[in-house]
């Protein structure tokens, strides 16, 4: 490695997958230099369910990501997502002193938007700042010296279950790694595959990984609502087994390399082989049968989305329309079944990079671990773990802000 260049490591923790990705960061762009997956079965829904399992998974990804990239892994960028993650919404407000805006007046309004009811079991592991307001004006960037006599901020909040979190940070430590920082998963792939534009226009990120589908909404350049659901590609999968009477590793199979979500794209001639359980010989079916399993399972995970969305309060600032990433985007006719259900525009969300070796992750599988890795490079939105308290870091004014605040928190 050259002087300018830093190693940093990305590990996504889902639940079908456990992938590693190591970068080399420099002004240049992020060079993708290793790469590890390994089967997840130690997590269910984003959530530990088999420590042991789950250290595995992470070893052997660890192991894999460190012989092609022949360096030693110590430290690692991870994310969180989950049912048990809530977000909201808050508002503070203080008085200025002297009329002027000092570090120390940004640090009180950000503590009063937190002052919020917070239950025992539940950890605040982002608090995002939207916008502030001095007096009279609004969407105000950076308040620190100017002049006004009124501060406000509204910030957006996401909370972990205590224990989630605990859990994820105990594999990963009894896997021989330093957890430099948690990203919600929702703001590591938004990194990933949104463009500035359509986080300012306003836009809706569905990133469908395997046991959860995580919303995130954006508009002005900020995070304004997340939420997740207990469904994801597994449940599609599932379906297929079933449907099709055939084993999961082989419906999984089929999916990727069949799966549609719809019948109006298949032709109806064409034809799949399907494994039989049980040692009976394989059956030729139709792949509009694949679709008509298919469509109603992803229309309904896009309806509960939906709903979520409506429940947001800015459904009608997302001009830019719907981005939906995540291995199960890549089922044939996706956006546009999207489209059907959001009556928005929609789009499949591929990780981008300027750097070397994005062609081997540029899959939309591999957004969150490609947004983890360049959140790492860049210290934004990320949380680390100090004693009992959790701290975040934020590159540009918020990272000086947060550097000069280390001695309160």
């Amino acid at each position: 490695m050259v002087k300018n260049e830093k190693m940093v490591v990305g590990l996504d923790l889902g639940t079908t997958k456990t992938c590693v990705l190591v970068g080399l960061w420099s002004e240049e762009g992020l060079e993708v230099v290793g790469f590890g997956t390994a089967p997840s079965i130690g997590l269910r829904k984003g959530v530990v369910v088999n420590l042991d399992s789950t250290v595995a998974s992470i070893r052997q990804a660890v192991e894999e990501a460190e012989k092609m990239c022949g360096q030693k892994i110590k430290v690692i960028q991870t994310g969180i997502a989950g049912s048990h993650l809530q977000g909201l919404n808050s508002r503070g407000i203080i008085g200025v002193k002297d009329r002027e805006v000092s570090a120390r007046d940004v640090e009180q309004v950000l503590e009063a938007a937190r002052a919020v009811a917070i239950p025992m079991d539940r950890e605040v592991i982002n608090i995002i700042p939207q916008q502030f307001f001095l007096d009279d004006q609004e969407g105000v960037v950076d308040p620190v010296g100017m002049s006004g006599v009124r501060l406000e901020v509204d910030v957006h909040i996401v909370m972990a279950a205590a224990a989630s979190l605990q859990n994820i940070y105990r594999c990963c430590n009894r896997a021989g790694l330093e957890v430099q920082g948690v990203v919600l998963q929702q703001l590591a792939s938004s990194r990933a595959v949104l463009t500035t534009e359509e986080q300012e226009l306003g836009v809706v990120l569905i990133d469908i990984g395997g046991g959860t589908t995580d919303i995130a909404v954006f508009t002005d350049g900020s995070i304004r609502y997340t939420a997740s659901l207990p469904l994801g590609g597994n449940q599609v999968t599932n379906d297929i087994a079933i449907g099709l009477r055939t084993p999961k590793d082989s419906a999984e199979k089929i999916k990727r390399n069949f799966g549609c979500t719809t019948t109006l794209i298949v032709d109806q001639d064409e034809v799949i082989e399907v494994p039989s359980v049980g040692g009976r010989p394989p059956r030729k079916l139709s792949r509009q049968i694949l679709g008509e399993i298919i469509e109603p399972r992803l229309e309904e995970i896009f309806e509960l989305a939906n709903r979520e969305l409506h429940k947001s309060g800015v459904y009608d600032q997302m001009v830019s329309g719907v981005v939906i990433t995540g291995g199960t985007a890549l089922l044939s006719g996706t956006a546009e079944l999207a489209e059907k259900v959001f009556e928005l525009q929609a789009r499949v969300g591929f990780p981008e990079g300027k750097g070397r070796g994005f062609e081997a992750v540029k899959n939309p599988m591999y957004a969150t671990a490609v947004g983890l890795l360049q959140c790492a490079g860049e210290g934004q939105s990320t949380i680390r773990r100090s004693g009992n308290f959790s701290r975040f870091e934020m590159g540009g004014f918020w990272g000086r802000f947060w550097e000069w605040l280390k001695d309160f928190f």
